[in-house]
C-alpha cells in the first residue's frame, strides 16, 4: 500500500470497526474481506472473523470465496471480446445460435403441469436483451408467476446448479417468456445463455475461453468453476441467517459440490474467486480494458458496457418485474452486464454518475468508479445477499473517507 491515495486513513479504519461491530462480533456475517483501491493501488485491505466457523479457521487475504452473480460481468466481458472479433452481435436474433428458441411465445396463461397459453413475441429476442436482462427468461426463486414455478419443477437457475449448460437450454425451449423481450427488466438467467453463446460462437468449451482468455492474461490464479486440489484448505464455508439471529452452515467446504468440477458450468453464477483475483478483474476495467501490457477489451466496447441500455434510458426501477436482484433500483440502470448508476443523487449514496457495479448470492459484492478512479470489493458468504444493508454500508463510509 503506498501512502493514503486520497483517503483519510482513521476514516478508513473505521469501516472495520463498523463491520467488526455490527456483523462480525455479533455472528451475523461469519467473516467479511474489505478491498479498496485507488489510482491503482491498494488503499486498505481488512480482514476479519472466520472462514469456517465450525473449525475456527480465520479469513484470509487469499481465501476463496463463492462469488456467484459477480461471474456475471466476467461472462458478459467474453462474449463480448467475440462481439469485438465480428463473430456475433447485440442485435442478432438469439435463435440465430438456439435455433429451438426460435418460436418461443409469452405466458398467457396455464400452468406447468396442465401446459401453457402462449402468444407470439412483438419481437424475437435479440442478443442485448440476454445482457441487460430483458430477455423474458427468469428466475425460479422470483416466486411470482406461474413461469417462476415451471423453472423451479424443471430445476432451471437454481443456486447449485443441476444438470448441464446444455440441458438448461433445450429445458427453456419448451417453456414460455414472462414478457415479449425489450418490454421489462427481469433478473435472469439470461447470462447462463451468454455462456452457452461463447461457447457455441468461439468453438471452445465455455470455461476453457475463460481460462485462456481472462484469467490467464490477467493472472487471476485462483478463480474457476470449482476449487481446485490443494486449494481445499482456502476455501470458506457459506452460510445462511438461523431463526436466533446467527448464522447457520449452508454449504460445508469439506463436503461441497464446488470440490469437483461441475456438470452444469454456469456464466450466470458458478465461480469462485479471491478478492485479489477479482480485483485484477476489476482493474483491467477501471483501466480501460487493459492491464500489465495485456488487453482484454477495447476501452470504446467497456465503455458500452457500463452505458445504460434500458430502452428509452429508462431505470430499473422503471422497468422491473422483478421481486429480487442484486442492486437497488432507484436511479440505476443496466449496461451489458453490469447495473450502472445514472443520478447519484437518486440512489440516497455517495457514489458518481455512470458507476458500475453488482454482487454475489452470498454477499459479495464490487464497483467501479471511473471519476473518483476508485474500486471497492467487499466478500463474505451469507445467503441471501439481502439479508443485511451491508453494501450500502461500505460504499457510503468508503466515501466518506475520501479526503482530496
Amino acid at each position: 500500500m503506498t501512502d493514503t491515495l486520497g483517503f483519510c486513513p482513521n476514516r478508513l479504519a473505521r469501516l472495520d470497526q463498523f463491520l467488526a461491530e455490527k456483523y462480525v462480533q455479533p455472528r451475523r456475517l461469519p467473516c467479511t474481506l474489505t478491498l479498496v483501491a485507488r489510482h491503482g493501488e491498494i488503499a486498505h485491505l481488512g480482514v476479519q472473523g472466520l472462514a469456517d466457523v465450525e473449525r475456527g479457521i480465520p479469513a484470509r487475504e487469499e481465501t476463496i470465496f463463492r462469488i456467484y452473480s459477480m461471474t456475471k460481468p466476467i461472462t458478459s466481458v467474453a462474449l463480448m471480446m467475440l462481439v469485438e472479433q465480428g463473430k456475433i452481435a447485440l442485435d442478432d436474433p438469439v435463435h440465430k445460435y438456439i435455433p429451438e428458441w426460435k418460436n418461443l411465445g409469452v405466458f398467457v396463461a396455464g400452468t406447468h403441469k396442465l401446459g401453457f397459453q402462449t402468444r407470439p413475441c412483438a419481437r424475437p429476442m435479440q442478443v442485448v436483451d440476454l445482457f441487460r436482462h430483458t430477455s423474458g427468461l427468469t428466475y425460479g426463486f422470483q416466486l411470482r408467476t406461474n413461469v417462476d414455478e415451471a423453472y423451479r419443477r424443471e430445476k432451471i437457475g437454481e443456486i447449485e446448479k443441476a444438470g448441464t449448460l446444455e440441458g438448461m437450454i433445450q429445458a427453456l425451449a419448451k417453456l414460455p417468456l414472462e414478457f415479449s423481450p425489450g418490454e421489462a427488466w427481469n433478473y435472469s438467467v439470461a447470462t447462463d445463455v451468454l455462456g452457452w453463446l461463447v461457447q457455441v460462437v468461439s468453438g471452445r468449451p465455455f470455461e476453457q475461453f475463460l481460462a485462456e482468455e481472462i484469467f490467464r492474461p490477467l493472472n487471476m490464479v485462483d478463480t474457476g468453476f470449482h476449487v481446485r486440489e490443494g486449494q481445499e484448505h482456502r476455501f470458506a464455508a457459506c452460510y445462511q441467517p438461523s431463526r436466533d439471529g446467527s448464522i447457520a452452515l449452508q454449504d460445508d467446504p469439506a463436503t461441497s459440490s464446488y470440490l469437483k468440477p461441475p456438470g452444469f458450468v454456469s456464466g450466470g453464477g458458478g465461480l469462485v474467486s479471491t478478492a485479489h483475483d477479482y480485483l485484477q478483474f476489476c482493474r483491467m476495467l477501471a483501466n480501460g480494458g487493459t492491464l500489465g501490457g495485456t488487453r482484454i477489451i477495447s476501452r470504446k466496447t467497456l465503455d458500452l458496457m457500463t452505458a445504460n441500455h434500458l430502452p428509452g434510458d429508462a431505470s430499473i426501477s422503471a422497468m422491473s418485474r422483478s421481486l429480487f436482484s442484486e442492486a437497488a433500483y432507484d436511479g440505476v440502470g443496466f449496461g451489458l452486464g453490469f447495473a450502472t448508476t445514472m443520478s447519484a443523487a437518486s440512489t440516497l449514496m455517495p457514489g458518481s454518475n455512470r458507476d458500475y457495479f453488482w454482487g454475489g448470492a452470498a454477499s459479495t459484492f464490487f464497483w467501479v468508479d471511473p471519476e473518483e478512479d476508485l474500486i471497492g470489493i467487499f466478500m463474505t458468504q451469507l445467503i441471501p445477499s439481502s439479508t443485511w444493508p451491508v453494501r450500502r454500508e461500505m460504499r457510503t463510509m468508503v466515501y466518506a473517507a475520501l479526503d482530496d
